[in-house]
């Protein structure tokens, strides 16, 4: 696992948290963790878990992964690949069967192509994208 930049992460937060017009209040609220702890995200004082991570992009409507690679939590290359299984996943137009049929076309591909991890592997995220409990 890569080491954590979280004063990166902080101020690529306090950007998006500018951007989306909301308050350290409003979006402390949104993602349910406290004021004074988001402060301390945004300044590079605390790590944040990879579930507070997740609130925090659900509150901006930003991908969870790209914060997760921002805070050294999940690689580029990691990341694309959990974008594409996201997109697929969040799919309303297939259903359950089909979207399991893409992902395992994908991941064939994705051997084929010399891409010898499986999908997700050593990723923090469950089958359906969510964080995994990494305790």
């Amino acid at each position: 696992m890569a080491s954590l930049n979280v004063g990166n992460l902080g101020e690529y937060l306090r950007e998006q948290r500018r951007s989306a017009q909301l308050s350290l209040r409003q979006l402390a609220d949104a993602a349910g963790v406290s004021n004074p702890y988001l402060s301390q995200i945004e300044r590079g004082l605390r790590k944040p878990s990879a579930e507070v991570l997740q609130q925090v992009a659900k509150a901006l409507r930003i991908s969870a992964e790209t914060l997760y690679v921002r805070a050294g939590i999940l690689d580029e290359r990691q990341q694309d690949e959990l974008e594409t299984r996201a997109v697929i996943l969040a799919d309303p137009s297939i259903n359950e069967r089909q979207k399991s049929v893409l992902l395992q076309i994908y991941a064939s591909f994705r051997k084929e192509n010399g891409v010898d991890d499986e999908p997700g592997a050593g990723a923090p995220f469950n089958a359906d994208g969510s964080a995994a409990d990494t305790a």
